[in-house]
């Protein structure tokens, strides 16, 4: 008899990446397919593309949808109910209130011949599951992440293995909570965040969305620098900073060394919260093929410098603040990890 397998579906607003893991969780394959979400072209072209991609990734690793015993997608909130989208700044206005669940999980009946177990979650949750699993080895603890790109992607994840949803569907978004303004020593106004509150969400002083609100500030503090001359858009001069950062530009890394000062603060602000054993840093940041050594860890090094003073005594010997290892196949191999810890039992 042929070993089962748990499938990932992880679809953003343009790209779906595939994935799938065995019962002991070990992946099939560390290679990303990723084919076109194709979105625009409406609710019954996505399905379709969730199911060929999925065929393709079963056809690539010789495997049958007959071994499929379950299938995990990660979509990007927020939900009006669970597997239910709601209104989406990155998606069509149709697809508000889309159960996707039901429709995605006839279409894989149709392709299996009988219905097939079908978990839906947060992609950010579900790509903290899948690290999660990476960094705490052989151990039990909880684990905590953030994930900085365009915004703050959060996770924790249990002893169980599994990530936080909260009642409403809206756990861990941490991104949104309120940084500590007065340790800060910016002036003015919260930076805006795009989610609409206006109490300084840490993703505005953490992330690229923020990065055009920070540079400006910056500048004030290095009058002759070149940006401050230059006839680039503000987003080509956002999009240069890490480059100029890693050849050792001091604007570009007073810059990144703020933004690990914030990461810092709100890791020990969860801490006091969940207190996990361990924490993981994402994103960009730590991307190993866009970044060097020296960068990342100078990053992750202003993040531990900045929470230890804030943690409890016996937090400071032993929360570990570790780089993700899984960059963008995260979500799609938490999303099968989470069909298989979640699989029906018998």
């Amino acid at each position: 008899m042929s070993e089962k397998i748990f499938i990932g579906t992880d679809s953003g607003a343009t790209t779906t990446k595939f994935s799938a893991v065995y019962p002991n969780g070990e992946p099939v394959s560390t290679k990303v397919l990723q084919r076109s979400t194709n979105a625009q072209n409406g609710r019954p072209a996505v399905i379709s593309a969730w199911v060929a991609g999925v065929d393709e990734f079963l056809a690539a690793n010789q495997l049958k949808w007959s071994q499929v015993a379950g299938v995990g997608l990660a979509i990007p909130g927020p939900y009006d109910r669970y597997g239910v989208w709601g209104k989406s700044p990155n998606l069509p206005a149709s697809f508000c209130g889309w159960d996707v669940r039901a429709d995605y999980g006839a279409a894989l009946a149709a392709k299996v011949g009988f219905p097939v177990s079908l978990v839906v979650g947060n992609d950010g949750n579900y790509g903290g599951v899948a690290e999660a699993r990476l960094a705490r080895g052989q151990s039990h603890c909880s684990v905590g992440m953030l994930m900085p790109g365009s915004g703050l992607g959060a996770a924790f994840v249990g002893a169980d293995g599994l990530a936080l949803d909260g009642d409403t569907l809206n756990g861990m978004e941490a991104g949104h909570m309120p940084v500590p303004m007065q340790l800060l020593g910016l002036a003015g106004k919260p930076f805006p965040c795009g989610c609409g509150r206006d109490w300084g969400c840490v993703e505005a002083y953490t992330t690229i969305s923020g990065l055009p609100y920070l540079l400006a500030e910056k500048l004030k503090q290095f009058p002759d620098h070149e940006l401050v001359r230059s006839t680039a858009s503000t987003r080509e001069k956002v999009l240069s900073l890490r480059g100029r950062a890693q050849s050792g530009d001091p604007l570009a890394l007073d810059i990144f060394d703020f933004q690990a000062r914030v990461m810092g603060i709100h890791v020990a602000n969860l801490a006091m919260a969940f207190d996990p054993g361990i924490f993981i840093i994402g994103g960009g940041l730590m991307d190993v093929e866009n970044t060097t050594p020296a960068f990342r860890e100078r990053y992750l090094e202003g993040i531990r410098a900045n929470a230890r003073p804030y943690l409890w005594p016996q937090q400071q010997d032993t929360l570990k603040i570790v780089p993700a290892q899984l960059g963008e196949m995260s979500q799609a191999i938490g999303a099968a990890l989470v069909a298989c810890y979640q699989r029906p039992k018998g």
